[in-house]
């Protein structure tokens, strides 16, 4: 067995046994979702957020993919995409790094403290700076209305659905495809 397979499977089998619940995907250990808590002690502390997780061939030397599945508020995080804006995975990623770190240490911190001069949310970004008292309240809503342990059990129900369904069309067409140009 290769090194970053087995590198994979230990790093998977931490979070498995942890706290946190993990759901693979098709039984693959490079693709997962992480149900994570709102660090305390912030406007996310009563929000759970479902995390997909998607671990390259060449993890732990290439860092994974972290993207927040239900919406959240937060500069550092695109609200539709979940995609997370974090040096610490994106750029300065190590193999000295686990999942574990990413949920114990390197999210709760993004939460914690947003970088609002970095935003993949720019209305994010703009209100922390202006009317930070504004955005704590729009976190706490977005919080009741996408995070709430109700939101994720109605979350739960319409999912069973779309898991079977795959967000990656075909092309079956004999047209061209769009981009070509005649000469």
């Amino acid at each position: 067995m290769s090194s970053p397979k087995r590198r994979i499977e230990t790093d998977v089998m931490k979070l498995l046994m942890s706290d946190y619940e993990v759901t693979l995907v098709n039984g693959s250990m490079q693709e997962f979702y992480v149900r994570f808590k709102g660090p305390e002690e912030t406007p996310f502390q009563s929000g759970m957020w479902k995390v997909h997780v998607e671990l390259p061939d060449q993890y732990p030397y290439k860092s994974p993919s972290i993207g927040f599945m239900n919406r959240i508020f937060h500069p550092n995080i695109d609200e539709l995409s979940g995609s997370v804006c974090l040096d610490v995975i994106n750029q300065t990623w190590s193999p000295m790094f686990d999942m574990i770190n990413i949920f114990e240490v390197f999210l709760p911190q993004l939460l914690r403290y947003p970088n609002p001069t970095d935003p993949l949310n720019g209305e994010a970004a703009a209100l922390l700076m202006r009317e930070p008292k504004a955005y704590e309240n729009k976190v706490k809503d977005y919080v009741n209305k996408y995070a709430s342990a109700e939101a994720m059990e109605n979350d739960n129900d319409e999912s069973s659905d779309d898991e079977e369904m795959s967000s990656v069309g075909s092309y079956e067409s004999d047209d061209e495809p769009a981009g070509q140009m005649e000469v």
